[in-house]
């Protein structure tokens, strides 16, 4: 409980105190934010952003993995495979997100990568994560892997395994799987940041969510002594549990921090580097908790960002030219509408909150369901 307790506060007090100094190096690097033409006619209060420092995800990522090796080391719970992985998500979709926020800055235009050199470069992030979080080289005493070769709600689905199919199919579509929910996630994050500390936000509750699923599951997980058979059925098979609590309750201490600089009216954005962070460590706890299509309805906030936008092009398509809102993700057509921007936000923050409890929830009753 000291490590985690610790890496929280650690990030935290990282990206709270040390925000400050970040913002004036990077209006010192001419690191301003892009905004679009139409977007700022559109939305004029968007067009008073332009130049305000952007990619601020760097420091909450930096704020992290601080937080995260102090206390793991200072509670005596040294980094696991599954932590780094974690790690090597977050800093992955970061490094793309980089990219594409830096192309934005050096050319002062809003088009940075376009569509599929993104998705490409979140592909080329998962697949090691895949091959890592699956490869025997990675089991623990008791066999188990960071990942699993199954389709998983609250724990794996025994009837949805991949390597049923034989193993050279069963790892494609594994890491298949496994791109597919990083690449979804990542975008769907990307997609809810564009109203200041919305994305930030809405991260806390989801990360957080996943910090108590993680810190659940290795209080009643199913290795070492001492477990009592009646609780056989609904232990967890999750490896380093623990861990992943430590470096998600990290991010949450980070995001926290950050989330006082970046709240409307925000003196600094995260950019894509920090959306695309949030979407991998969100994925990469999915994964690892086997808990990926309990993600659904845990992240549902940014589900609905970007399901908006699928139902607006399928709308257009569809009709011919028609909109089904006024400007797509939902919350610029909620501006649109006349709402201020303070109220779109909280509200979202709210939704975000009951999803996750909800999810929270939902993850606890099949457990009881199972003890009892």
């Amino acid at each position: 409980m000291r490590s985690l307790l610790t890496a929280a506060a650690i990030s935290l007090a990282f990206t709270l105190f040390l925000t400050p100094v970040f913002i004036r190096l990077f209006r010192a690097w001419g690191w301003g934010q892009v905004i679009r033409t139409p977007e700022a006619i559109e939305n004029p209060s968007h067009g008073e952003k332009r130049g305000t420092p952007t990619m601020g995800g760097t420091i909450f990522i930096l704020g992290t993995i601080v937080g995260y090796l102090i206390g793991g080391y200072t509670g005596n719970n040294p980094p696991t495979i599954s932590g780094w992985l974690v790690i090597w998500m977050m800093v992955g979709f970061g490094a793309v997100g980089f990219i594409d926020d830096y192309m934005k800055v050096r050319r002062q235009r809003s088009l940075g990568l376009s569509g599929w050199p993104k998705v490409i470069g979140q592909v080329l992030v998962t697949v090691p994560f895949g091959i890592v979080a699956l490869h025997p080289m990675f089991q623990n005493a008791w066999g188990q892997t960071p990942a699993s070769a199954y389709v998983s709600l609250f724990r794996d689905l025994p009837v949805l395994s991949f390597m049923a199919l034989g193993p050279i199919l069963g790892w494609l579509l594994y890491l298949a799987w496994l791109s597919l929910i990083g690449v979804a996630s990542s975008n769907s994050v990307n997609l809810t940041d564009g109203l200041d500390g919305l994305a930030a936000g809405a991260g806390v509750f989801v990360v957080g969510a996943y910090s108590l699923i993680a810190f659940w599951q290795f209080n009643q997980v199913c290795t070492g002594e001492g477990l009592a058979p009646a609780l056989q059925p609904a232990c967890y098979d999750t490896r380093d549990p623990f861990d992943l609590a430590i470096i998600s309750a990290a991010f949450v201490g980070a995001l926290v921090g950050f989330l006082w600089w970046n709240a409307p009216k925000a003196k600094l954005f995260m950019g894509d580097v920090g959306s695309m962070a949030i979407g991998g460590v969100v994925a990469a706890m999915a994964i690892l908790t086997r808990t990926e299509l309990l993600m659904i309805l845990v992240a549902g906030v940014y589900v609905i960002a970007s399901g908006s936008v699928i139902l607006q092009r399928l709308y257009f398509k569809l009709t011919r030219g028609k909109r089904l809102f006024l400007m797509s993700p939902l919350h610029h057509h909620l501006e649109m509408r006349g709402w201020p921007e303070v109220t779109i936000v909280v509200r979202m923050w709210i939704i975000a909150g009951m999803l996750a409890v909800t999810g929270i929830g939902l993850f606890y009753v099949e457990w009881l369901a199972r003890a009892s």
